[in-house]
């Protein structure tokens, strides 16, 4: 407001009312192997069916990770996935030769321009599932072509004693002729097989039968449509009002991509999608000003393939602008089935990068971290230098299969092995096994690992109360779809574990299969080797750091340092009240805001809490007495 020159009433505002805000803390994480989709990409995974439609259906080698995915998004949360491949991993093209392309950024890099000559099309992601696309393309010369696609022989005639020459008429527009040849019965022709339909024909024409001996014999050829997918179009390509008012013709085509096997859909020969009135031009545009270049279309909205290259006799493809007379024309209908896919399964090397993706808490919101099937060596990884660095979530590790499944009479031993593998952290929680639950996709029962499950545990604990509650026991603790387990360990197998810093998930007849205990891998005693503990500090030091970065820049005085305690100590207030903490202290002032603070351009608060404690032991004391004796005498 400008400056008074004269009396008079300035009205100013001051936003007092900022408050701490929340903050995510059910936000799932994995890394894995799995079908399709793009890997080395982070994709948000809201449910089940999502994990299939962004990543397939699990085979019988890769089932792992997407059930340990699938556990977890089971219990009502979001799951940041990334698919990870090794370095054998191809995708389909359209030659059979195989390139590896991970993603769009791999793509718009190496090959964007069309670098690579492997035929036209390349399926989008690695994996054997590519070699079930095809992919075809037609103009208007190609749509409206008709091929001779059968020959009824009418006449039969007598006398032959070889096959006789068929020969069928040119056709009617351009030159490539059909062939065809027939077949006798006794001393007549009773059948004639189309060898190739030949291009151009737009009646039936005429078939003679001549040589072989024999005389009478008759047929009629039947016409079809040469391009396979004609009739999935409402109508067929035509001259765009763009070509015509740029002075050009024949631009315009219709592309279709189809599940050709069966293997992505079930069913083969299913249309997976079409892109009707594309455009062969390079500056084309549709209703809408955007671009309706065929590589930019498909390239952009195409769930299954890219274009690497112009098809055969297109060279002008993409390059006429105005009073040019028209584009090169398809003679025949593009029709392409890809080949040379190959799945190959993750290194440690690649889980960990993929892990890595997940190590900017600035970037990305991460509370839950499964670790699935992999290896020691990777969990530690995602321990050291993802939880570890972030500060803000938690890794969830389960014991390697073959210390639990199989292995009777030696599970603890081996668990406690496992767990020596270990950072000592209180970002890190490690369960007790596997269980066994239904692959719906294969038919099959398998073991999966826990870790899933245990993660979903705390998101229940969220959703029924807050983070800080414990995610173990009947009332939160609860294993969904789980047949059995392969190890439930018994009370002083359970002691030893917990000993160790390990939760036991234990299944108890009447009850179901319940995790039971909340302890986190840091060894020392502290609160911070509580589940519930860690959690509460996680939510309190993000949220509050979070508010905290609007004081940036600010004057360190002792409005600023009373507003920061106006902002904490009802957020502090409110999770006492939500039974998260028995009691806290805000300290901002003078006191820790010394002039030396102050000139080093630091602002300081000293935030204590008593962190509510989870009941993990409960003692029952039945005391019998005399039927005389009072209460009061004992004492009680």
């Amino acid at each position: 407001m400008a400056f008074q020159l004269s009396p008079g009433v300035q009205v100013r505002e001051q936003d007092l009312t900022n408050v701490v805000p929340a903050v995510a803390t059910t936000i799932g994480a994995i890394v894995g192997d799995f079908s399709w989709g793009p890997a080395h990409q982070i994709q948000n995974v809201d449910s089940e069916n999502n994990l299939v439609s962004l990543f397939g259906k699990p085979t019988t080698s890769n089932f792992l990770d997407f059930m340990t995915a699938s556990s977890f998004l089971a219990y009502g949360s979001n799951c940041l996935t990334v698919r990870e491949v090794g370095s054998a991993a191809r995708n389909a093209t359209a030659d059979g030769a195989g390139i590896l392309i991970k993603n769009r950024d791999t793509y718009e890099a190496s090959y964007g321009n069309n670098e690579a000559s492997v035929g036209v099309w390349a399926a989008k992601y690695p994996g054997t599932l590519g070699n079930s696309l095809k992919v075809s393309m037609a103009d208007l010369t190609s749509f409206t072509a008709t091929s001779v696609a059968s020959i009824a022989v009418t006449a039969g005639g007598s006398g032959f004693t070889s096959a006789p020459t068929v020969t069928i008429a040119n056709p009617d527009t351009g030159s490539t002729i059909a062939t065809a040849t027939a077949t006798i019965s006794g001393d007549a022709v009773n059948a004639i097989v189309v060898v190739f339909g030949g291009v151009g024909y737009t009646s039936a024409p005429t078939v003679t039968i001549s040589g072989g001996g024999g005389t009478g014999a008759t047929a009629t050829a039947t016409l079809s449509t040469a391009w396979t997918y004609a009739g999935q179009f409402d109508s067929t390509p035509i001259t765009t009002s763009w070509a015509t008012a740029t002075g050009t013709s024949v631009d315009e085509l219709h592309i279709i991509v189809v599940d050709e096997d069966g293997a992505i859909t079930g069913i083969a020969g299913t249309v997976l999608e079409k892109f009707p009135g594309v455009s062969k031009a390079s500056d084309a545009k549709d209703d809408v000003n955007q671009s309706n270049y065929w590589k930019n279309v498909v390239n952009q909205r195409s769930k299954y393939v890219w274009v690497m290259d112009n098809p055969t006799g297109a060279s002008d493809w993409g390059t006429l602008g105005a009073g040019n007379t028209g584009f090169d024309t398809l003679t025949t209908a593009d029709e392409t089935s890809l080949a040379g896919a190959v799945d190959a399964a993750p290194a440690a090397s690649d889980l960990q990068a993929g892990y890595l993706m997940f190590d900017n808490d600035e970037l990305l919101d991460v509370s839950l971290i499964m670790t699935s099937g992999h290896s020691l060596t990777v969990a530690d990884y995602v321990i050291d230098n993802v939880a570890e660095v972030r500060k803000d979530c938690m890794v969830f590790v389960s014991p390697e299969r073959d210390s639990v499944v199989n292995n009777s009479g030696s599970e603890v031993t081996a668990i406690v092995t496992d767990r020596g593998s270990l950072t000592r952290s209180s970002f890190a929680v490690m369960d007790s096994g596997w269980k066994y639950m239904y692959d719906k996709y294969n038919d099959q029962y398998v073991y999966v690992p826990l870790n899933g499950d245990v993660a979903g545990a705390c998101v229940v604990a969220d959703n029924q109360n807050d983070p800080w509650f414990s995610p173990a026991g009947y009332n939160r603790g609860v294993i969904k779809n789980a047949v059995k387990l392969a190890f439930s360990p018994k009370k002083t197998e359970r002691d030893e574990l917990y000993r160790q810093g390990i939760n036991p998930v234990v299944g108890f007849p009447g009850n179901g299969i319940v995790l039971f205990g909340d302890k986190t891998l840091l060894d020392k005693p502290s609160a911070f080797n509580r589940i519930n503990v860690r959690r509460l500090f996680i939510v309190l030091e993000k949220a509050v750091a979070t508010a905290a970065k609007f004081q940036l820049f600010d004057f360190n005085d002792a409005f600023t340092r009373a507003q920061f305690r106006s902002l904490v100590e009802p957020f502090l207030r409110d999770v006492q009240g939500r039974r998260g903490i028995y009691d806290f202290r805000v300290v901002c002032d003078q006191t820790n805001n010394t002039s030396e603070t102050i000139d080093s351009n630091e602002f300081r608060a000293d935030i204590f809490v008593k962190p509510a404690k989870s009941i993990n032991f409960i003692t029952l004391t039945f005391v019998a007495t005399r039927t005389g004796i009072s209460f009061e005498e004992l004492g009680a």
